[in-house]
């Protein structure tokens, strides 16, 4: 590649005689470049106090554990925007070879999790040349070039130092020559190199136009070969190089990607280690910078800035892939860095995703390049979307083969055979809709509507949505047994009791799965631990032996269901004192099944094994898999497939756990203005005085009687993916006193508020009405 510089009135050239060629390259060099990228990291991507009826002491000695702990414990003691720069004729610019993906696994490349270290050897590192100038020295040339104008000091070590890989070394890592064999330290003396970044942007064009050209230099000496550590830590610091915000160094900046990206596993081990380490500022500037690199390429303000977008296919694919090493980077840190949403690029919610969609399923993650290996930067909205097109096409589908059929055996088509009918009555909705759902499986695919036995009227979506609220209401309901609720962290989970059949909990899983088919949210309280083992795996297996559900729980998964009983294993693990004579406990724990106490051994002879302080860590985990995985295994196997059984396709595997839970549940984020300026109204205009009033009044409420304003007017307190404009929130002026309080069709998300007078007449109202709101008046 050749940059080339054109004269123009007012300006120098940039680079004069640099040029950046790939003719030194041999040909069989070619092939080995072309041929070097590896798979980018892939990854599948990783009771006591406040239970009501159905669970009732269901883990009988949780509370006497906990207290034993607590007694012997007790007993025991500004990033500026650059400068802009000028490489102009960027259309003659001669590429090097292309990136060839070489990617074999039928699974998304998203990087959540990293695979064990490889253990491929590392080259020994050259001599470092010793350099005298430190942090001070450098802030010392800085004030003195600043107050006096003589920048040549301050010139001279921006051209030296981005002059080559070696000399990046010498200016920033720490302990030159010292050879430190660690993964977790990049050895960049990280305080200097910020402060070097922070003042090039703002140089004169000169310092910044040397530092660029260094830059290329270094980029064309080190396209070949393997690469040794000190190679990879200066590919690490180039890419926190604030320039590259500037769409004038693109071209720059999309050959150092490109390097990045094809680098070994290794190597990429390497990188993503380092990039955990990253302060939350910078990391959050890097993801933000190849953002913007990609949104910038697939829309360009200005296209000709960049070169044309046929010579430079692989601009994208390189930033895509640099991307996911910050999000893997990101993915070891508990917490993380940055939450997952700041991965979202949302320009992409504006692409043909459902050719992305097909790419990837025809295509798989070999030869053709798909944002769908990627997930990660994929907005939930934009992986709702492809859901809902494979959904529609999938019943389109589904309901053309039932008519195809009905014509092949001479019938005459009815327009039913096109939907999945359910019929129910109200006292018998559970067995009713169980039956019905199972005499239909078939069907599940198609249009969902709903009736009513001895009910007149159409489903438009109404009583659809009120079949959901009756029928979850009724499961989830303590008395009904199947799900215990955790006052404590206000969710449900699943019922360890055994029985003989198990249809209810798959027609609990198909519910959700139609809720997601239908874009219908439900008002259902699952710990997030439900939605990874409901992705474990994300597609039903064809093996009917492999087990399912069989999620890899932790502490922290415990600690969001039965919060005390986390606790208590918490202060086990910390405990000072002798476990075993102190505590007396071994692998084996106790349950109460329909008033008889039965124990499970946690592993084999654990009845005869204690619990020490060698072994308890080993007892923790144990605890934890039996209670979230194994003692409720037959349950949750049952939900998954019914989950799936409507929910089969590979759209799953885009999705992160907290991503289901968010199509299932809506999100929690509430934003009201947004819900005025979306409301629909009949019988009032905005402008009325009670419309003035209720918004008032509702703006000023706190959150949480904002969220109980919600789920009375529409079920559930939570918004759907698309937002408050997704709601169809009305409403309506009710003919009726003044001394009613408010109503709602939660079916139509509709409020009926009646005409009151004052603001305190209407909040007093408005007030009662939500928080003491239970129950349907349907009858």
């Amino acid at each position: 590649m050749i940059l080339q510089s054109s004269h123009t009135a007012g300006s120098e050239p940039l680079l004069s005689d640099c040029q950046m060629e790939e003719d030194h390259l041999s040909s069989q060099e070619k092939e080995k470049q072309r041929d070097k990228l590896p798979p980018i990291l892939s990854a599948a991507s990783a009771a006591s106090g406040g239970m009501e009826r159905g669970a009732k002491g269901q883990f009988s000695t949780f509370s006497n554990f906990i207290s034993t702990i607590n007694q012997k414990k007790e007993a025991a003691g500004n990033r500026n925007s650059p400068t802009q720069l000028v490489i102009p004729n960027n259309k003659n610019v001669r590429d090097l070879p292309p990136i060839c993906l070489d990617v074999r696994q039928k699974q998304r490349i998203s990087i959540d999790t990293l695979p064990p270290e490889l253990k491929a050897p590392i080259l020994p590192e050259p001599p470092i040349p010793i350099r005298s100038r430190a942090l001070k020295d450098f802030q010392m040339d800085l004030e003195k070039a600043k107050s006096t104008g003589e920048w040549k000091n301050v010139h001279d070590f921006y051209l030296v130092t981005f002059d080559s890989f070696l000399e990046l070394n010498a200016a920033f890592k720490r302990d030159g020559n010292v050879s430190v064999n660690t993964v977790e330290d990049s050895r960049v003396n990280t305080k200097f190199l910020n402060v070097v970044y922070d003042a090039l942007i703002n140089t004169s064009q000169d310092i910044q136009k040397a530092v660029l050209k260094g830059i290329i230099n270094s980029l064309l000496r080190e396209w070949k070969g393997p690469k040794t550590k000190d190679d990879l830590r200066a590919y690490f610091i180039l890419t926190q190089n604030p320039q590259f915000s500037s769409t004038s160094t693109y071209v720059i900046f999309a050959h150092l990607l490109r390097q990045i990206a094809t680098l070994t596993d290794t190597d990429h081990h390497f990188l993503i280690h380092w990039f955990k380490k990253m302060a939350q500022k910078r990391f959050k500037q890097l993801v933000d910078r190849l953002l913007q690199f990609i949104s910038l390429r697939l829309f360009p303000a200005k296209p000709e800035e960049f070169p044309p977008l046929a010579k430079c296919t692989w601009w994208i694919p390189s930033a895509t892939k640099v991307l996911a090493l910050l999000n893997a980077a990101n993915s070891l840190c508990n917490p993380p860095i940055i939450p997952y949403t700041d991965f979202y690029n949302s320009t992409l919610d504006h692409i043909d995703l459902m050719e992305e969609y097909q790419t990837w399923q025809f295509y798989g993650n070999v030869h053709r390049f798909s944002f769908c290996q990627f997930p990660f930067i994929i907005s939930i909205a934009a992986k709702k979307c492809i859901i809902q097109k494979d959904s529609e096409q999938q019943m389109i589908s589904i309901a053309r083969q039932s008519l195809v059929d009905k014509v092949s055996r001479r019938q005459k088509p009815d327009m039913n055979m096109l939907f999945l009918n359910i019929k129910v009555r109200r006292l018998h909705l559970v067995s009713d809709s169980l039956d019905e759902l199972t005499r239909k499986r078939a069907d599940l695919k198609k249009k969902l509507k709903v009736s009513f036995v001895g009910e007149a009227g159409l489903d438009m979506g109404g009583l659809t949505k009120e079949w959901f609220l009756l029928l979850i209401r009724q499961i989830f309901h303590p008395d009904y047994g199947m799900f215990t609720y955790h006052k404590d962290s206000n969710c449900h989970w699943f019922s360890s009791f055994k029985c003989d059949n198990y249809s209810e909990f798959r027609l609990v899983g198909t519910l959700m799965g139609l809720a997601v088919y239908n874009s219908i949210t439900l008002d259902i309280r699952f710990p997030p631990c439900c939605y990874k083992k409901l992705l474990s795996p994300p597609v039903v297996p064809c093996d009917q032996n492999i087990p399912v559900g069989i999620g890899s729980v932790t502490l922290d998964d415990l600690y969001q269901i039965m919060p005390e009983l986390a606790h208590g294993l918490s202060e086990l693990l910390s405990y000072e004192g002798n476990v075993e004579e102190d505590f007396y406990s071994t692998f084996q724990v106790f349950q109460e099944e329909f008033g008889v106490i039965k124990s499970y051994n946690l592993k084999p002879g654990g009845d005869k094994i204690p619990v020490t302080n060698q072994n308890r860590k080993e007892y923790v985990q144990l605890y934890v898999d039996f209670l979230l995985n194994k003692s409720i295994y037959k349950q949750f196997s049952a939900f998954y497939h019914g989950f799936h059984s409507v929910c089969s396709s590979n759209a799953l595997m885009l999705l992160r756990p907290e991503e289901v839970e968010i199509l299932v549940c809506g999100s929690p984020e509430l934003d009201m203005h947004a819900l005025q300026r979306n409301t629909q109204y009949d019988g009032y205009v905005k402008t009325d005085l009670t419309v003035r009033y209720f918004w008032e009044v509702v703006l000023g409420f706190p959150l949480e009687l904002q969220k109980k304003l919600l789920h009375f007017a529409t079920g559930s307190d939570r918004v759907p993916v698309g937002g408050m404009a997704d709601l169809n929130f009305k409403i309506s002026k009710s003919e009726t006193s003044t001394n009613w309080l408010p109503i709602a069709h939660t079916c139509f998300n509709q409020l009926c508020l009646p005409p009151y007078k004052t603001k305190k007449e209407l909040k007093q109202k408005l007030t009662i009405a939500i928080s003491n709101a239970e129950g349907f008046g349907l009858q």
